[in-house]
């Protein structure tokens, strides 16, 4: 009995119970949030991928016990070192160690970091072929679930050794690899991950296809966070897709890194939980390029938080916001 009962946890799909709106809170400072995770209680540890230095702040997010909204939003301070700021991108805490995982995707590593800020010399061991990004298409992504006891992380566009990346015109499907990593910090298995055909079919000011961030759950799946901007010269009509999909590794086929990406690779069936758009027109200024994603509290009815967090740009042009946004899963 017990051994079918955990079998069924294991397998449990997730099931979305309640999409709140998203919400801004003046008190927080127009940053470059690019990623955020549970620390204990309502503290939560934010990185900025355009820090002076490398580190991260505390925010303490109150979220309503019966419908997982946020109620408020309070910056605790940064804390970091003298280093200088490597493109923070995702950070992941570890409760076991009492210790933050922080991605730079300045170099694709994965360094870890003590609750002062301060860099302990571990290092997760990403595997060579992540070497292959380009540019800002990196290690954007980074999940630790205590009882799994496993790492994730996945490279943000297609590497170069995989094929050509996601662009406004081009319609090709972005060929991504899904790495985890043991308590040890070696790596374990890696997966072929495909994203979704873009949206956008015309030239672009500025434009971003790719996985923005993966969140580990205690069932041992994975949800990931597809995400397509898209921004024309006149700036009205810019958008951004963003898709939250399940994926379940125990039942995915591995692949070996040392062998490139194709179309006929095994790629991980992906079920989609739940998805949305903002925009800028002329009456809406709802833009919001969500790149952080974490597990948030359990409400009163046993239900789960999802919280997820956006990139402004430091406030770019006085029109965009750092927005928060919860969604509730059982």
């Amino acid at each position: 009995m017990y051994i079918l009962m955990i079998a069924q946890m294991v397998s449990a799909q997730s099931e979305l119970l309640r999409v709140n709106k998203q919400r801004h809170f003046p008190v927080i400072l127009p940053g470059n949030y690019s990623g955020i995770t549970h620390i204990r209680g309502d503290e939560y540890a934010v990185v900025s991928d355009k820090s002076l230095s490398n580190g991260f702040f505390v925010f303490k997010i109150a979220v309503d016990s019966i419908t997982g909204d946020i109620l408020s939003v309070r910056d605790n301070g940064f804390h970091g070192n003298d280093m200088s700021g490597g493109d923070l991108e995702a950070v992941a805490y570890n409760p076991v160690t009492n210790t933050l995982f922080i991605s730079s995707e300045a170099d694709n590593s994965i360094a870890e970091y003590t609750l002062r800020g301060d860099t302990m010399g571990r290092r997760l061991a990403v595997p060579d072929v992540y070497r292959h990004a380009v540019g800002n298409a990196g290690l954007e992504s980074l999940a630790y679930n205590v009882h799994t006891g496993m790492y994730w992380t996945m490279n943000e566009s297609t590497l170069t050794c995989d094929g050509v990346q996601s662009t406004s015109s081009n319609k090709a499907r972005n060929r991504l690899r899904l790495q985890s990593f043991g308590e040890d910090l070696q790596p374990l298995s890696q997966y072929a991950y495909l994203m979704d055909e873009p949206v956008a079919g015309k030239a672009a000011d500025n434009y971003a296809m790719g996985v923005s961030e993966v969140l580990a759950l205690d069932n041992g799946r994975l949800l990931v966070l597809e995400r397509e901007l898209y921004v024309p010269k006149q700036k009205i009509g810019a958008f951004v897709n963003c898709k939250i999909y399940e994926v379940n590794p125990p039942k995915a086929v591995p692949v070996s890194p040392d062998e490139p990406l194709t179309a006929s690779s095994p790629y991980m069936d992906k079920r989609l939980v739940y998805a949305w758009r903002t925009g800028i027109s002329l009456i809406d200024y709802s833009f919001a390029n969500y790149e952080g994603m974490c597990l948030g509290p359990f409400l009163k009815d046993g239900s789960r938080v999802i919280i997820l967090i956006s990139d402004s740009q430091n406030g770019y042009g006085g029109i965009l916001k750092d927005w928060f946004k919860t969604i509730v899963i059982k």
